[in-house]
């Protein structure tokens, strides 16, 4: 400092220290430019010049007195330059020139000119203002000369969101401000006159000094003394306004406000930097915030899903047969609910688990954190495999319900079957067994044994023709068993009981033949007409017999051409009955004989003929039955060719709205990907484009219930195939639900560009030239890069590869700038470095998404690790810890909390008791890779 003793006796100087001003050679032109209210020309007003002196006095006092001395009167103390010289070394922290020795009027010039001279070289600029007017005391140049040192020194620096000096004070005092009552700051004048705004910026600072409360607006001189007085004595900061003078004044000088206002300021710059760090980690803790509860919301979603599949699983794999068809209808009705109602909104869970995974992982990449890796077991692979295992066992599934009553229905047809055989065949041999132990051969006369030996053989014959019913009731029984038919126990008893009778017969047929043929040849033959009338009317009876089995047959067909051949055959059927009443006709005619001869010749007949049970009433009896199930036969075959017919209906019915379904949703598949590859007009343009595209594709959906509704009056009707459609009601659900997937996943991948692009700051053009040129190299259309064709894309965009440099030859001209400036390369290892970065799952595929991420990831300004880690410094006073009472004192209390529950305690040498390392959670924020 300049030895100012020296130069004037009458002054005491201590040592000086570096004040609050700042050097530099910043221009004031501009600034001076906006002061043009300060008129040269003409006198200032008494009042504003009043507070001018005491505001600019006390204000050049509270640094003077640094150097140990003051001034009393402005416009005299500083005419010989002596302590104006001294004034703007203390605030600047710079050496002026020697001053000069002498008291003459040229020495008091030559020294105002010394300081006047550093003033301009400070970028000031003094309009009229000279040496000779300060060294003669004028007041209204000395105040002008002040002004322009304290907007210099004091308010220049002074800046918020890149606002001029005045501009960024009054900025700065309407936020401090905002939020207390009765406080409206505009200007630095009027807006001042209650005292309030004053209480208020200390108030906002130092609460515990201010009981703003209690302050009324009504009492303008008690709230500026009370703020006045509370600056003075607890922030250093001199009084320089008087409460009357202000409320007295119509219009406060602005210029005074401004002073006074500029000291609060400076005084609370410390606060303002805390301030600021807080709010950079407000910024990233609720960031962080907001990632994990997307991350437990993944979780919780990804859990339930699993666990519903895990428990969907074993009830599709539960593959035991129910023992009637009504059990097995009831199994099918249950799964067409699942699939109509439980499974699509697990459908819509597994989509939006997908979308919400994205998002995250965007919000995770843009906000420069770690990608979301979910818990074990539950990675959207993961679901993906349990799905398909899902799908798997559900398509199983259904396929074992329709075998199952497919077996089921053949089981109860073969069942009934077996149980109108068995019946037949047990109602013919109901008392033959002991018609064959009769003895009756013993007694019986020639004619008598020649009879019983007819009868015999008739009946030999109709044993034989039984064979094939018992053989037909055993391999029925059979089949049964085979099928697994739950009442098979019951069949096979009964079976064996037929099987076991029928041996008997054939033993009993066997030994009745040997008596007779013993006795045979004591006996005459038979009346030969009998005989005849046995012969023929025995398998006439037999055929009959069997056309009423035939008759009464159950049938089941599931096509029109198995019913149209079951009427064909019964047709042809129908063709052989006058043949057969020709033969019925011919059997009663030789019965008619033997009585007209029995008759003629005055012939006794003992009663009914002796070589068979079978009568002319047997006959026409059974004809007339014959007769009767004839025309039944032919409605039961016409009915079932209705149903049949009606079961074609269906058939077509279902194939002809499938064969438009099922193109049309292969048709918007294919559109979807083309419009995810040509992507035209802005982002928003495509949002809107897509969504509307997605809502033409939801207003779709009645023409799937309609499938819906079709196929399931097809499996009601129990129709198994449908040769008129290659589509399956099962191929048309999978292609809907990956088609609704498909425009969702599509729109999710366009929002996220559009959070990229907005966060990133990636102009429309960058992103079409980035769209272009990914598109260009997806060859297959499959919306992801290989990466070789990554690699291609990345050469294209500007990046020489062979000679592991970059170009720098891209379109976007910033981009360009970035990339020279930051010497990228490309050779093998930052080529797989870079793959790291795009495809951190090892997957071989590139995403657009991953691709915009890169490409825009080095050209934003983000939050780093070591921004976060300086702004806590801030806040713990420059240490390398910090106390939960600090972070309750400085961040809001949810943020606070945020913190202390995941800061570990400080391990350093200097720590202190709860003293905690924010610099490791400022790591764990980012990753350690990103420090």
């Amino acid at each position: 400092m300049v030895d100012y003793h020296a130069a004037n006796q009458s002054y005491q100087y201590g040592p000086s220290s570096a004040g609050n001003g700042a050097g530099g050679g910043g221009s004031m032109g501009d600034y001076m430019a906006q002061e043009d209210d300060w008129d040269r020309d003409l006198l200032l007003d008494p009042a504003w010049e009043k507070q001018q002196r005491k505001t600019f006095t006390a204000w050049c006092n509270s640094h003077l007195r640094k150097a140990g001395t003051q001034i009393e009167n402005i416009d005299e103390d500083f005419r010989d330059g002596l302590k104006l010289m001294l004034l703007l070394e203390v605030i600047s922290g710079e050496r002026l020139p020697k001053p000069e020795r002498g008291k003459m009027r040229v020495h008091k010039i030559n020294n105002v000119n010394k300081a006047l001279d550093f003033i301009a070289s400070k970028g000031v600029k003094l309009v009229s203002i000279g040496a000779e007017e300060i060294v003669d005391g004028n007041a209204k140049m000395t105040l002008g000369m002040i002004w322009t040192i304290i907007l210099r020194f004091a308010i220049q620096d002074i800046s918020v969101e890149e606002t001029s000096a005045k501009e960024g004070l009054l900025l700065w005092c309407q936020r401090k401000t905002a939020p207390y009552k009765n406080v409206n700051v505009q200007n630095f004048h009027i807006s001042w006159k209650d005292g309030l705004a004053f209480n208020a910026l200390i108030h906002r600072h130092r609460p515990e000094l201010i009981e703003y409360d209690k302050l009324r607006k009504d009492d303008p001189v008690t709230n500026l003394n009370n703020a006045f007085e509370v600056a003075e004595k607890y922030l250093d900061i001199p009084k320089m306004l008087d409460a009357e003078d202000i409320v007295g004044t119509l219009r406060p000088d602005e210029k005074a406000i401004m002073t006074y206002v500029s000291c609060f300021y400076h005084a609370f710059s410390g606060a303002q930097k805390a301030e600021t760090a807080a709010n950079r980690i407000c910024k990233v803790l609720a960031v962080n915030q907001e990632n994990e509860h997307l991350m437990e919301d993944y979780e919780k979603l990804a859990s339930d899903l699993l666990e519903w599949i895990r428990r969907t699983i074993p009830w599709l794999e539960d593959r035991v047969p129910q023992k009637t068809i009504q059990e097995m209808q009831q199994k099918l009705e249950d799964f067409r609910d699942y699939r109509r109602v439980h499974k699509p909104p697990k459908v819509q869970e597994k989509c939006q688990l997908e979308i919400n995974f994205n998002t995250l992982q965007t919000k995770l990449r843009l906000s420069n954190r770690p990608a979301f890796m979910p818990s074990e077991g539950k990675m959207v692979s993961d679901i993906n495999n349990g799905w398909q295992h899902l799908e798997q066992a559900e398509k199983g599934y259904e396929e074992w319900l329709l075998n199952e009553i497919r077996r089921l229905e053949r089981l109860d047809h073969l069942a009934e079957k077996f149980r109108q055989k068995a019946s037949i065949h047990e109602a013919w041999t109901d008392g033959k067994e002991a018609m064959l132990k009769h003895r009756d051969y013993e007694t019986a006369t020639l004619s008598d044994i020649k009879a019983l030996i007819r009868k015999h053989e008739a009946f030999e014959s109709d044993l034989a023709a039984h064979q094939d019913r018992v053989e037909q009731i055993a391999a029925i029984a059979q089949e049964l068993n085979e099928l697994d038919y739950y009442d098979s126990h019951n069949v096979n008893t009964r079976c064996q009981k037929i099987c076991d009778q029928w041996d008997a017969l054939g033993s009993l047929t066997h030994s009745r033949r040997e008596a007779l043929e013993k006795t045979e040849k004591q006996l005459e033959a038979i009346d030969q007409l009998h005989l005849e009338y046995a012969k023929r009317a025995a398998p006439f009876n037999n055929w009959m017999e069997s056309a009423m089995e035939d008759l009464q047959d159950m049938f089941i067909v599931h096509t029109i051409e198995e019913i149209e051949g079951l009427i064909s055959a019964h047709d042809q059927f129908k063709s052989t009955l006058p043949d057969a009443d020709r033969e019925r006709e011919a059997i009663l005619a030789i019965h008619k004989e033997a009585q007209r001869i029995a008759e003629s010749n005055h012939i006794k007949l003992s009663g009914s003929n002796p070589y068979t049970t079978v009568t002319p009433q047997i006959i026409n009896s059974k004809w007339e039955k014959v007769q009767q199930l004839v025309p039944k036969r032919d409605h039961a075959l016409l009915e079932e060719q209705s149903k049949q017919q009606s079961n074609e209906h269906l058939r077509r019915q279902f194939a002809s709205q499938a064969n438009v379904v099922g193109p049309w949703i292969q048709t918007k598949m294919e559109e979807i990907g083309r419009i995810s590859i040509e992507m035209n007009g802005t982002l928003e343009d495509q949002l809107s484009h897509l969504k509307q595209y997605e809502r033409s594709i939801v207003d779709y959906k009645p023409n799937l219930d309609l499938l819906e509704q079709q196929h399931q009056l097809i499996q009601e009707a129990l129709i198994f195939d449908n040769k008129h459609t290659n589509y399956t009601m099962e191929h048309i659900r999978v292609g809907w639900e990956q088609l609704l997937t498909t425009i969702a996943r599509t729109i999710n991948e366009v929002e996220n560009q559009i959070l990229t692009r907005d966060a990133k700051g990636i102009s429309q053009e960058q992103m079409q030239e980035f769209r272009a040129s990914f598109n260009h190299f997806d060859k297959d259309h499959g919306g992801a890069l290989g990466p070789e064709e990554f690699k291609a894309c990345l050469i294209s965009l500007g990046y020489d590869v062979e000679n592991d440099r970059q170009t720098g030859s891209m379109d976007s001209d910033d981009f360009r700038a970035l990339l020279i400036s930051t010497g990228y390369s490309l050779g093998d290892a930052e080529f797989n470095r870079i793959m790291s970065l795009v495809d951190p799952n090892h997957s071989g595929l590139v995403t657009f998404q991953a691709f915009i991420d890169f490409m825009s990831r080095e050209t934003t300004d983000t939050d780093t690790a070591d921004q976060v880690i300086a702004s806590f410094k801030v806040l713990a006073g420059d240490k390398n810890f910090i106390t939960a009472e600090e972070l309750r004192r400085e961040l809001p209390p949810d943020q606070a909390e945020y913190c202390i529950a995941r800061m570990a305690p400080y391990q350093g040498p200097d720590a202190v008791p709860g003293a905690l390392d924010y610099k490791s959670f400022s790591t764990a924020l980012y990753g350690e890779s990103d420090l």
